[in-house]
């Protein structure tokens, strides 16, 4: 499908209660359970819903990804992203990165002994200096928050690919319409995070 088509019937599936073309909106916290632990996919809606679901699956779709997560902020995805790295991890991120952003790499998570480097990434070469084998994630803000510049994801990817380390694109401005961290016609498989990237 191309993108137009994407935006409105991309991994859309009809519902299966009546067959509503467009998802309803669930306001159940609980879901009805045949015995302890089998359902039909939904127990409690603070993990899954279908109505999340539905959103995520739509996301996907446009960002070219095989699945999708949200979550209630960019920030909570953030932090969610940096729970997979463990004391001793290293990050390489923007020198020019949204302040929300560095405060939470800075004041939390360097707390928990995860170090980060914060370089000139418009020139992307500069980040393999930085690279050791505790480099675990580089981590891009591009278009950066509030200076607009843009960070040359391709450029990135390739040099992650190089050294096996994991690429997260994080983005407020562009639409998956005008940036596409995952590639085009589905050569990348995985999406993770609300308006967060992976590529690997």
């Amino acid at each position: 499908m191309k993108f137009n088509t994407k935006t409105i019937h991309g991994k859309q599936k009809l519902d299966p209660a009546y067959g509503a073309v467009i998802p309803p909106i669930y306001q159940t916290s609980t879901y009805a359970q045949s015995t302890p632990g089998e359902h039909k996919g939904f127990a409690y809606s603070r993990t899954h819903n279908p109505t999340r679901q539905a959103l995520e699956n739509a996301l996907a779709s446009i960002e070219n990804g095989g699945y999708g997560l949200v979550f209630g902020s960019g920030m909570a995805a953030i932090d969610a992203v940096m729970k997979l790295l463990r004391p001793g991890d290293e990050v390489i991120s923007n020198n020019d990165l949204y302040g929300g952003s560095y405060r939470l790499f800075t004041s939390i998570f360097e707390g928990y002994g995860i170090k980060f480097h914060f370089v000139d990434l418009q020139k992307a070469f500069s980040m393999e200096e930085y690279l050791t084998d505790k480099t675990k994630l580089i981590w891009i803000e591009t278009p950066t928050n509030p200076m607009l510049n843009i960070i040359d994801i391709q450029a990135c990817a390739a040099i992650a690919k190089k050294h096996k380390v994991l690429l997260a694109v994080d983005n407020t401005f562009a639409t998956p319409y005008l940036q596409q961290p995952l590639g085009v016609r589905g050569r990348h498989r995985h999406a993770f995070g609300n308006k967060i990237y992976w590529r690997t």
